[in-house]
């Protein structure tokens, strides 16, 4: 995957104008490289920064009380996470390195400042964090009300589309990055049923398995089964147009 940063997040949905591209690319960031496992935040730790992921692959979770793990969010390249120190000064989540991952850290004070001297980069983080809550809303939806053989389509069919955003050739297929308990831990299932819901995804001629690659052979009825919509591309900032356009 290549390096992403807070420009490129903001600027795949948005025309961004040279002040407002400088802006970004001004902040003083942190940047800081995490093995697989290591943990960047914990729930309930004290933290004031703000994170883009720029290389890697990285999930935001809880705890349960059982001691069990629900996965709430892959995030990849591009990503923003930690947008909770905003409103709070504890993390709600945990976030974690399910690969070397390297992220760059900003301080919620200069980001308060580039957001107050240009309001549309804000209106476009909220806007974009209103797509996260939608593709959560979908996720929740699924835990409650879908089979786990739609879970499973569904998560393989946003992990493609995540990696196809981070520029990713996926049009022949994709490693799959996660194990089958991640898989099940975002899912709400065990790994021994993620690995049967796999199997018979392939039996049905959905998806085909080479390895640790995973190919979309029937895309329509995978979508279609897992009642699947991509919230990232239905974004629409057209409206935000500068002042004099």
């Amino acid at each position: 995957m290549r390096v992403r940063t807070f420009v490129d997040r903001i600027g795949e949905f948005l025309s961004l104008s040279d002040c407002e591209r400088e802006a970004l690319t001004n902040l003083q960031g942190r940047t800081r490289s995490l093995r697989r496992g290591a943990v960047l935040v914990r729930e309930k730790d004290r933290t004031s920064d703000f994170f883009v992921v720029s290389s890697g692959m990285m999930m935001s979770y809880v705890l349960l009380d059982d001691g069990s793990r629900q996965i709430l969010r892959f995030l990849f390249p591009g990503d923003v996470t930690g947008a909770s120190a905003l409103a709070y000064a504890n993390s709600p989540e945990s976030v974690a390195a399910l690969c070397e991952s390297v992220v760059c850290l900003f301080d919620r004070t200069q980001v308060a400042d580039v957001l107050t001297r240009h309001p549309r980069l804000a209106l476009a983080l909220t806007a974009l964090d209103q797509a996260e809550r939608a593709a959560m809303t979908d996720r929740l939806a699924g835990l409650g009300r879908t089979s786990a053989q739609a879970r499973i389509a569904a998560v393989l069919l946003d992990l493609r589309d995540r990696l196809r955003r981070t520029g990713e050739d996926v049009a022949s297929g994709f490693t799959l990055p996660l194990t089958q308990e991640e898989i099940g831990d975002a899912s709400g299932l065990t790994a021994v049923h993620v690995n049967r819901m796999l199997r018979q995804l392939e039996d049905m001629g959905l998806i085909v398995r080479q390895g640790s690659r995973v190919i979309l052979a029937d895309e329509t009825r995978l979508r279609r089964a897992a009642k699947y919509v991509d919230r990232l591309a239905g974004v629409d900032l057209s409206w935000m147009v500068l002042s004099g356009e």
